[in-house]
């Protein structure tokens, strides 16, 4: 049996767990773009490394079918693969994505992978989320990075990053304060009780008290957008849409943050993966709900949106012997939005001929998934290149962001 790593919790993290609510008492300024839009950036960090050979298929490559096997999808079929060309087809689990890829609102980046070349899912999740050279460099993450090397502009909104979960995904940590919001199934405080521990940290820890202000008032925010009723649940796909339904309630109102960053975990599918249906489906499914929920409830604001998801590996080409695969390199990014340039299938497609794998057993990636990033973050927020490079993702001037990503 094959055992993944289980990332410790240090104390901080545990104590940033034990509420619903957390916040830090001061919000940073967030400039928005030169124009009239008024921009938003979602990230799903999926925790566990995606098969991107089960998630959109190569099924025009010859090679495919044999070496996924029983996990392979197929253009026909009880559940065929949703076609988003002649080359690629979509898990059949999400159609949601297929339909706003019609609409030219989603983009799937292929043969992609971060700088990290070994196989530890910690290190892998540490060098995503921190966008550093390698994983233990740093305790903040890019995107929080991003929020503090915002110039500042006429037109600036009040709020700035929204996490999601019990605890801040690292991606959002950092300098740059950001509100944070989670579901929780735990009786709030009565207005007597947060009274007096207003009272209590405003003698004793100011700091402290201006943290629990701005948690009280990200608790109404959540109140006022009809949040309050959202429990986490068993039901993951339901989880995953519940948790982006509130994030996008939050980001799409007038007060609230423009970035969020949310975590699902689970991908890590060793034993009885499925293909077309199953395990891997189940969480496919749960992913293409959340963009559909943002689509849903960002209103009018989804028009300026973009959604990254992305995982800290791939998968094995090969299925291993308990019907799952192991861990990987290259594998696809998802991005969906309004604001997207969408209806491509971005891949410089390397091929799965032995030869052409990484180190005979990975598909190999060719693009570099910090220029995908680089290229949202100059489009979405008119950061400059000198800025990703050496402040957002350190010392990697040498990667330029992608281009063309944004519709004009």
């Amino acid at each position: 049996m094959l055992l993944c790593e289980t990332p410790k919790l240090s104390r901080r993290a545990l104590l940033t767990a034990g509420g619903a609510l957390y916040a830090w008492a001061h919000i940073p300024s967030f400039a928005r773009a030169a124009d009239a839009r008024d921009p938003r950036l979602v990230v799903m960090i999926l925790r566990g490394a995606l098969d991107g050979l089960s998630a959109l298929a190569p099924i025009g490559d010859p090679d495919y079918a044999a070496l996924h096997g029983e996990l392979a999808l197929q253009w026909a079929g009880a559940h065929p693969a949703l076609a988003l060309n002649s080359f690629f087809g979509l898990n059949p689990a999400m159609p949601n994505f297929a339909r706003l890829y019609g609409a030219k609102q989603a983009i799937a980046v292929h043969a992609c992978a971060t700088n990290y070349r070994e196989r530890s899912h910690f290190d892998g999740q540490d060098v995503l989320e921190s966008g550093m050279p390698g994983p233990g460099q740093v305790q903040s993450g890019w995107l929080n990075r991003a929020i503090a090397a915002l110039p500042k502009g006429e037109r600036v909104a009040e709020r700035g990053g929204l996490a999601v979960g019990a605890t801040p995904p690292l991606v959002l940590r950092g300098a740059a304060p950001i509100l944070g919001w989670a579901p929780s199934g735990l009786t709030a405080p009565t207005d007597d009780l947060t009274a007096r521990l207003m009272d209590l940290y405003s003698h004793r820890d100011p700091a402290l008290a201006a943290a629990l202000r701005a948690g009280i008032d990200a608790d109404h925010m959540a109140t006022k957008n009809g949040m309050d009723g959202i429990k986490p649940g068993g039901d993951i796909a339901l989880a995953m849409r519940k948790a982006a339904e509130g994030a996008a309630r939050l980001i799409s109102a007038d007060d609230g943050p423009r970035v969020a960053a949310l975590a699902f975990d689970g991908w890590d599918t060793h034993v009885n993966e499925g293909g077309a249906t199953g395990r891997l489906a189940q969480l496919l499914g749960g992913l293409d709900g959340a963009i559909a929920a943002f689509e849903t409830e960002m209103g009018p604001r989804w028009k300026d949106t973009v959604i990254v998801a992305a995982t800290e590996f791939g998968r094995t080409v090969h299925i291993n012997g308990t019907t799952g695969t192991d861990h990987g390199t290259g594998t696809v990014a998802f991005l969906a939005g309004g604001a997207l340039n969408g209806g491509r299938v971005i891949a410089d497609w390397p091929g799965l001929k032995t030869a052409d794998l990484y180190e005979n057993r990975d598909l190999k990636p060719t693009t570099d998934l910090r220029a995908v990033l680089k290229g949202l973050l100059a489009d979405q927020f008119g950061l400059s290149a000198d800025a990703l490079g050496r402040t957002v993702f350190p010392d990697t001037l040498g990667v330029k962001p992608m281009n063309g990503l944004l519709a004009a």
